[in-house]
């Protein structure tokens, strides 16, 4: 058997929230240790732009953060907590992959059963938002206990946009629900929809209002707002249905990422490929902080041995082989 190592869980940036977990609201410039998780076995970390969740190696789902529309799955009485505490409503049932949306999270457990809460004005947590009488505005409807969703589908990956979900089946098929464009642009909808064209897809990643999908055979799908290229097909054309990232078409994807309104892809070779939006750097191109609507490589980790990339409203990750990490936004750093 191989020896068990103690986890630890680092955070850093805004805290005004709670969303650092530290007991307190004060923003962290480098990286701090999460004390209140240190007995705990984290396996998985989930950081939204005010809440953050951990998944423990027993399936225990801890949040922290903003609670106002019931985000944190606790008691909405609570607005805000700045200490990790676990989800009492999913008590028993085995977490093994978490979302966090704009308003809402999703989770999956080790039976292919997704979960729901936070707001539902748009149905994103797969219930009908309620609206008014002449039918014509939905309104605000949270849901602060956790929920089954997608009751019918097997669910292996979940992933939360601005104001839509969307899950990865045990087929490898992708459904989707909620407002999926910028609100306004187009119906919402609360019952899961299957995303036509794609099968045999490996994993999904979705941004603000633009999704990802890699294929088994290493092809790269994308759909949704185009406003800044972050579909990466050379125009700014949004997209209703999944179209082929032809400029990743001769290189071998292992993992692919989606911010707010930029994308990245890694290679077999550990190499990073970025576009979309590029404000305050965060396509990691050094001065170059322009947006750009095709995939490019980022020579900046050139050599580094990449071997997982994450992406934030407006920053960008990515992990070495030996455990260092870079961060790319307003300022480029490098973490141990």
């Amino acid at each position: 058997m191989a020896p068990s190592f103690p986890t630890a869980v680092l955070a850093w940036g805004s805290g005004e929230d709670g969303q650092l977990g530290m007991d307190g609201y004060e923003e962290k410039d480098c990286a701090h240790c999460v004390a209140a998780l240190e007995p705990y076995d984290v396996s998985a970390i989930v950081a939204g732009s005010r809440n953050s969740l951990a998944i423990c190696a027993d399936g225990r789902l801890f949040t922290w953060g903003w609670n106002q529309r019931g985000t944190l799955g606790h008691p909405p009485e609570t607005k805000m907590e700045s200490s990790p505490s676990p989800v009492e409503a999913l008590a028993g049932i085995k977490i093994v992959q978490a979302a966090i949306g704009g308003w809402h999270c999703l989770a999956v457990d080790n039976k292919g059963r997704a979960y729901a809460w936070g707001g539902n004005e748009y149905g994103q947590c797969g219930e009908e938002a309620e609206r008014k009488e002449d039918g014509t505005r939905a309104l605000r409807r949270d849901i602060p206990t956790p929920q089954r969703c997608a009751t019918k589908l097997n669910v292996r990956q979940v992933a939360a946009g601005g104001t839509h979900s969307v899950v990865l089946t045990q087929e490898g098929h992708v459904w989707t629900w909620g407002q999926p464009w910028p609100p306004g642009d187009i119906k919402q909808i609360s019952t899961p929809v299957r995303v036509q064209g794609l099968e045999n897809v490996k994993m999904i990643a979705v941004g603000a209002f633009h999704n990802l999908a890699l294929t088994e055979d290493g092809i790269l799908w994308a759909w949704g707002n185009n406003e800044y290229g972050q579909l990466g097909t050379g125009d700014t054309q949004p997209r209703s249905q999944p179209i082929h990232v032809e400029g990743l078409s001769d290189l071998s994807l292992v993992d692919i990422a989606a911010g707010g309104w930029h994308s990245t892809a890694l290679t077999r070779e550990g190499e990073v490929y970025a576009w979309g939006r590029g404000e305050h750097g965060r396509l990691g191109f050094g001065d170059d902080k322009s947006s750009h609507m095709v995939p490019l490589k980022v020579d900046l980790l050139a050599g580094e041995d990449i071997i997982q990339v994450s992406c934030g409203g407006t920053h960008s990750v990515a992990l070495t082989r030996d455990g260092r990490m870079f961060s790319v936004s307003r300022f480029f750093c490098t973490t141990s």
